[in-house]
């Protein structure tokens, strides 16, 4: 069986299947620990050597032993991906205002990509919208319950929230990466004016938290509030 077999989006999604398939064999590994495992292999060697005869080599067993659980590497993508984001729990609980608990989801976020470098590729995945995602999105809008602006917004700035925390994230992966060495600036004199001037003092929030104040204010407090 090929590793993208029943994939597409006319496939059944892998939490409305039974945990195994009911013929052959009672399997010796659980859902969960093939999830573990490939999480592990992502978090050490990266998302391209997750593949399912290798998640098969580091339980012990064979590559088809799988496909009593799975019927795709993408199955097995999309489950990574919720157990994943299933760390972001406990969720925090309001205490003061709405805007101070979703920077700190945000913050969360961050660190969540931190630990799990391949979630940023896989993150935006529809299929990979399982229980896990679904109760963090539950969660964000609770939180946002006392804001008087139109639902529409708040899944759009939740959304727009974790495509911000992304780009930080990846930011922060390439820190060092780029560098102006070597280059001669001559040609553009308005970076070489910019670079001249003194920097000023230092925020008091670090950009991040200021991203997401901005965001989050910007893009609900600034809505037309809900009739009624």
């Amino acid at each position: 069986m090929s590793e993208t077999a029943a994939s597409g989006p006319d496939r059944q999604p892998i939490w409305s299947r039974p945990e195994r398939g009911s013929r052959g064999p009672v399997p010796a590994h659980s859902r969960d620990a093939i999830v573990v495992a490939a999480i592990n292999l992502a978090d050490t060697e990266g998302l391209a050597a997750v593949s399912m005869r290798a998640v098969a080599a580091a339980l012990g067993t064979g590559a088809g032993s799988l496909y009593r659980y799975l019927s795709s590497r993408d199955d097995l993508l999309d489950l990574m991906t919720d157990r994943a984001v299933g760390e972001l729990r406990p969720y925090p609980q309001v205490e003061g205002d709405w805007l101070e608990t979703m920077v700190l989801l945000g913050r969360r976020q961050l660190a969540l990509f931190g630990a799990h470098p391949w979630l940023l590729d896989v993150i935006h995945r529809p299929s990979g919208i399982g229980p896990q995602s679904l109760a963090w999105f539950d969660n964000c809008i609770r939180i946002l319950e006392p804001v008087r602006c139109p639902v529409a917004a708040k899944f759009e700035t939740i959304a727009m929230m974790t495509g911000v925390v992304s780009l930080f994230a990846r930011r922060e992966s390439a820190a060092g990466a780029f560098s102006f060495a070597g280059v001669d600036l001559a040609a553009y004199p308005h970076l070489v004016a910019a670079f001249s001037q003194p920097s000023g003092p230092a925020p008091r929030a670090d950009l991040v938290e200021r991203t997401l104040r901005s965001l989050l204010t910007g893009l609900l407090l600034g809505e037309p509030t809900e009739a009624g």
